[in-house]
């Protein structure tokens, strides 16, 4: 399946891993990318330029397939912009596949020079995003393709509340750059409905967590399993809301505190405790899923198994297939 993302990457599949904090290290990165599709290394997951070099590095040792880097560009206490700007760096001088900008854009956040300096190096960078507008500008300012993510994605999805199916056509019509849609990915027939939207190829993260090469504890998968569709929730809208942005996150005891804070308006120092990163980082290793904001999409309601990343890719380019052949069979009909 040849599409302009799997061209612009050199990959298989156009299958894209996304950024997640604590999991998207070596190890699953270079799983998803020997499966034909693009592993994602998150930056985030390290604390210096140094720290991210050996990752990168590790990974390169474990793969020779093309792989993607995930920069968020969003305000954070761990992660000044001092270091983004050095991992940004850092993914030139080791000329990764590509780059993906999470958040504000690179011009404004990191400065305009990162642009450029990935072009010189033939490095692509590829911006996520939830708006249409926010599409319009990443191709204005050299980005080289574009995530539309609707608000059924795990993370941050943008306050407007759009879906994907709205997002993605209107994306695709707005510019003329690679377009993958987010937001409720999840297996072969997201990837035909989104191949028929006019995207050229799909991003997911929930459901390259629930595989066995992601590593977390057993807990972790039995709550995924168990998860339907209604059991995440959108919170921090007014923590977020002055960068566009809200949280998309397990239903679970933290959020419920969290909602409680932001209703009777409490400040930053109630919510930090809460949202700290760190707390996911024990969570997924110790299982106590009530005790973090476990960042999930409402695709978690269509998860049923837990196979290996090799088998989950297969399984969604065979379905892929099927599902648009036995959809044109009915047209034909």
């Amino acid at each position: 399946m040849k599409t302009r993302i799997t061209e612009l990457f050199g990959i298989k599949y156009p299958i894209q891993c996304g950024g997640m904090l604590w999991l998207a290290k070596p190890e699953l990165c270079a799983a998803i990318s020997n499966a034909g599709a693009m592993g994602n290394l998150t930056s985030g997951n390290y604390d210096t330029g140094d720290e991210f070099r050996a990752a990168v590095d590790r990974t390169r040792e474990l793969t020779d397939k093309p792989f993607i880097v995930n920069i968020t560009t969003m305000p954070s206490i761990r992660l000044p912009v001092e270091l983004l700007q050095e991992f940004f760096t850092v993914c030139c001088e080791k000329k990764v596949t590509a780059i993906e900008i999470a958040g504000a854009p690179v011009d404004t956040f990191l400065g305009p020079q990162y642009l450029p300096m990935a072009k010189e190096a033939g490095v692509k960078v590829l911006h996520k995003i939830g708006t249409v507008k926010h599409a319009v500008h990443a191709q204005k300012v050299g980005y080289d393709a574009v995530t539309i993510a609707g608000f059924e994605e795990g993370g941050f999805p943008h306050k407007d509340n759009v879906a994907t199916i709205v997002l993605v056509p209107k994306v695709v019509e707005a510019v003329d750059i690679p377009v993958l849609a987010a937001g409720g990915m999840v297996d072969g027939k997201s990837l035909a409905a989104a191949l028929a939207l006019g995207a050229d190829g799909i991003m997911m993260a929930t459901r390259f967590l629930a595989t066995t090469d992601s590593g977390v504890h057993q807990n972790i998968y039995r709550m995924i399993l168990d998860a339907t569709e209604r059991d995440t929730t959108l919170a921090l809208r007014k923590l977020l809301g002055q960068f566009g942005l809200q949280v998309r996150a397990l239903r679970n005891d933290i959020m419920k505190k969290i909602e409680e804070v932001e209703a009777r308006d409490g400040d930053f120092s109630e919510l930090f405790p809460l949202i700290s990163g760190q707390r996911a980082k024990e969570v997924w290793q110790n299982g106590e899923a009530n005790l973090a904001m476990l960042t999930v999409g409402q695709s978690i309601g269509r998860i049923n198994d837990i196979p290996t990343v090799a088998e989950l890719v297969e399984r969604i380019m065979r379905e892929a297939r099927e599902t648009l052949q036995h959809s044109l069979a009915q047209l034909a009909q």
